[in-house]
C-alpha cells in the first residue's frame, strides 16, 4: 500500500518525429515540483540514421538551472556565453540561466554523419528567490569527476548535491539530491530521509519501493521523514531526485521560470526584441510560442 502522501506520476508523451519520444514527468498537475526540480523530461532511446539528428535551435531561459544527463549518444551544447561543449554518457552539463541565457542543443557532426542512439534525461531546477537573476554561467563535469560508490550490488553516482555521504562537484544553488542508481538483480538499498523531498524515476527494470512495484518510466514521489526501501527484481536503472523545497511556487511559461508573472512578461518582451544575446555562429532561433 502506498502511504497517503506518496504519489505515482505517469508521464505525458510527446512524439517529436523520427521516433524521438519525450516523456514529460514534471511539472504534474498534482505535483508541480520535487525539491528544486520543476521540470523532468525523459527522452529516447531514439535511433537517428546517418545524416539525421537532434536540432534544438537557439532559445532563451531565465530563473533556472538546466542539467542534461545521458545514457547513450552525444549532444553539443552552445550558448550566448561562448560555451561549446559536447556531453556524453555520465557527464553533466550544468547551465545556470539566472537573468537570461540563450543556448542550442544539436547532434555533434561526427555522430550526425554516422548515426547514433540518443537516450537521456533533462531537468530544470528552480533558483532561490534571491538568486533568480544571478549572472548566467555554464560548467561541464566529466563523468570521471562525479563521486561513485557500490554497495551490496547497487552502484550510485551523485550527479548533483549530496547523497550517501558523497558530494558532487557541481555547484548547486540549494540543497539538492540527484543520483544515478544502477541495481544488480536482487540488490536492495535504503534511501534515508537526508533530504526533505525525494522521488525515484525508473528508467528500466523491475523495482519495488517499500513493497510497491514501480512500472518503468514512472516517478514515485515518497513521503517525507522515513527510510525508503528499494528492491530490484531485475537489473535496474533509476534516477533519484529531490532536495529542499523551493522558497515559494514557481511559474513556468515556455522556457522561463520565475516567481512572478511580471518577470515572465519581461522575459517575453526581451526575447521578442532580441535583447538576450546570441549563440556565436548561429543565426536561427525559436520564436515565442504565441507569435
Amino acid at each position: 500500500m502506498l502511504r497517503e502522501s506518496d504519489l505515482i506520476i505517469e508521464p505525458r508523451l510527446h512524439d517529436l518525429g523520427d521516433g524521438f519520444v519525450v516523456r514529460r514527468v514534471l511539472p504534474f498537475r498534482l505535483r508541480r515540483q520535487v525539491g528544486p526540480f520543476v521540470f523532468f523530461d525523459h527522452f529516447g532511446p531514439a535511433d537517428f540514421a546517418a545524416g539525421r539528428g537532434m536540432d534544438v535551435r537557439p532559445h532563451p531561459h531565465i530563473g533556472l538551472a538546466t542539467v542534461t544527463y545521458l545514457y547513450e549518444g552525444a549532444i553539443r551544447h552552445r550558448d550566448s556565453l561562448g560555451s561549446d561543449q559536447v556531453i556524453r554518457p555520465g557527464d553533466v552539463n550544468w547551465m545556470t540561466a539566472g537573468r537570461g541565457i540563450v543556448h542550442s542543443e544539436r547532434t555533434p557532426p561526427e555522430e550526425r554523419a554516422g548515426g547514433q542512439r540518443l537516450h537521456g534525461v533533462q531537468t530544470w531546477l528552480g533558483l532561490p528567490l534571491e538568486g533568480q537573476d544571478v549572472e548566467p554561467d555554464f560548467h561541464h563535469h566529466a563523468a570521471a569527476t562525479l563521486p561513485e560508490d557500490e554497495r551490496d550490488g547497487v552502484r550510485v553516482r551523485v550527479i548533483a548535491g549530496t547523497a550517501f555521504g558523497m558530494e558532487s562537484p557541481v555547484r548547486v544553488h540549494s540543497p539538492t539530491l540527484y543520483v544515478d542508481a544502477r541495481f544488480a538483480a536482487g540488490a536492495r538499498m535504503m534511501l534515508p530521509p537526508e533530504h526533505a523531498e525525494r522521488a525515484i524515476y525508473l528508467i528500466d527494470g523491475e523495482l519495488s519501493i517499500d513493497g510497491n512495484l514501480l512500472p518503468p518510466e514512472r516517478m514515485h514521489v515518497v513521503a517525507e521523514g522515513h527510510d525508503v526501501e528499494l528492491i530490484a527484481a531485475t537489473p535496474v536503472r533509476a534516477l533519484i531526485c529531490g532536495g529542499a523545497p523551493l522558497d515559494g511556487e514557481r511559474i513556468i511559461w515556455w522556457n522561463f521560470v520565475a516567481s512572478s508573472r511580471s518577470r515572465i512578461e519581461r522575459a517575453k518582451a526581451d526575447w521578442a526584441a532580441q535583447r538576450f544575446g546570441q549563440v556565436p555562429g548561429e543565426t536561427e532561433l525559436i520564436p515565442l510560442p504565441d507569435q
